[in-house]
């Protein structure tokens, strides 16, 4: 990725305080193995360092074409995918997803009580497609992100769906985990209230469902292919695994520890299970021309994903009366600020920036379980992705901290 910070409106000399910050707080000190930056302004890349280590244990430096998990950054890109068909008229946002999965028709919502003595009433309204993208659909996450190393859960109904093996398979197609999905217990009534989950795997299966095409390959086709997005898929292959950066977690010591070998880890086999809520790889270069589409509203270098009106739809603010997560939320296990902070059709966005603690509003973004992130602030016409492999992400604010040190560098 080529340099060009003339005409950005971005100073050098700040944006290299991002710089000295991570190589003095997190590198030099072991906190995190290794990480990459990428700030673009305009359309123009202002600043791109590579830091540390992809691979501490085998001497590895950090490649600029490093492969990354990303986890739940995949969600937005499986967002973009169901939008895509929602512009060719297949769906309707208020569609009941039971259209298209018949047996959700019957779903309960628990009402108290586990097993045989669990109370649960009918639902007041049916869950609908646009539930599913902004996670108000009554889903949870059931025991899949304590699999990442988030604390369990203490919510009665996420302990349900653990106790009744409501995870993620790699080797489960997602028709199948769709499937039990319609026989575990909404958390609570549909549109009523925010709780982070499973939901956008279920747009996942949407869009095989609808385009009648395995999940991945409508990706490629839809929108890897045409971004040019080289690197991201389901899997890193053989001919790529030493660009496959290694995953670390804290250990007691709050030393860092191997989390995910790259030489064995599950992600160097194709899955049966494309999960569409955490699971590709890859590069940050993919990542932010993702997102340069999104800022161009759709489009990038001739390939159109999107109408720039769909993605203006997917950035406002979907939640009940328009309220923020803090105020819907159920379990608060997401990372960063939930106060001032809505939710839309794949994203989050600031509402309010004094309450966000942040010094823009109307940037939307999202990260992942390995503390990767991204945003873009439409007003600044601003792209920041940041990745590293440390788990879980809510340890260190990484994104406080970048968004300090980003919107400080911008001088006109």
């Amino acid at each position: 990725m080529e340099l060009a910070p003339k005409h950005t409106g971005l100073s050098v000399p700040r944006l290299e305080r991002i710089t000295e910050h991570l190589e003095r707080r997190y590198i030099g000190s072991g906190k995190i193995a290794g990480a990459q930056v990428a700030v673009a302004r305009h359309g123009r890349l202002a600043y791109l360092r590579s830091f540390g280590q992809m691979d501490r244990e085998r001497g590895r430096p950090m490649a600029e074409d490093a492969i990354f998990r990303i986890y739940s950054m995949t969600k937005p890109i499986t967002s973009v995918a169901l939008m895509s068909l929602w512009e060719r008229g297949e769906f309707q946002l208020d569609d009941p997803v039971s259209r298209f999965f018949p047996a959700w028709a019957d779903q309960r919502v628990w009402t108290s009580g586990s097993g045989v003595l669990m109370n649960s009433v009918e639902p007041a309204q049916p869950m609908t497609v646009r539930h599913l993208l902004s996670h108000t659909a009554g889903l949870t996450y059931g025991g899949g992100l304590s699999a990442l190393g988030a604390p369990m859960s203490l919510d009665p109904v996420e302990r349900i769906w653990a106790d009744l093996g409501m995870t993620r398979n790699r080797d489960e197609p997602l028709s199948v985990f769709v499937d039990k999905l319609a026989k575990a217990p909404l958390r609570f009534q549909p549109g009523e209230r925010w709780m982070y989950s499973y939901a956008t795997d279920v747009c996942g299966a949407l869009v095989e469902r609808i385009s009648g095409q395995r999940f991945d390959r409508f990706l490629e086709e839809t929108i890897f292919g045409p971004l040019g997005m080289r690197d991201t898929a389901f899997f890193v292959p053989d001919d790529k695994a030493s660009r496959f950066a290694a995953a670390y977690t804290r250990g007691p010591d709050k030393k860092l520890m191997l989390q995910d070998d790259p030489a064995t880890s599950p992600y160097r086999t194709e899955p049966a299970f494309f999960s569409g809520g955490g699971g590709l790889v890859g590069t940050t270069e993919d990542y932010l021309r993702f997102c340069e589409m999104l800022r161009r509203g759709g489009e990038l270098d001739g390939a159109r994903i999107l109408g720039p009106r769909t993605i203006e739809l997917m950035r406002r603010n979907h939640l009940k009366d328009g309220q923020d997560i803090a105020s819907l939320t159920v379990d608060g296990i997401v990372d960063g600020p939930q106060t001032g902070v809505g939710f839309g059709l794949g994203f989050a966005m600031t509402l309010d920036p004094v309450k966000a603690d942040t010094p823009n509003v109307g940037d939307y973004y999202w990260g992942g379980a390995a503390s990767t992130l991204f945003w873009i602030d439409p007003a600044e016409d601003l792209v920041v992705v940041f990745m590293t492999q440390l788990l879980p992400s809510r340890i260190f604010n990484f994104r406080g901290q970048l968004k300090s040190l980003v919107y400080a560098a911008i001088v006109e």
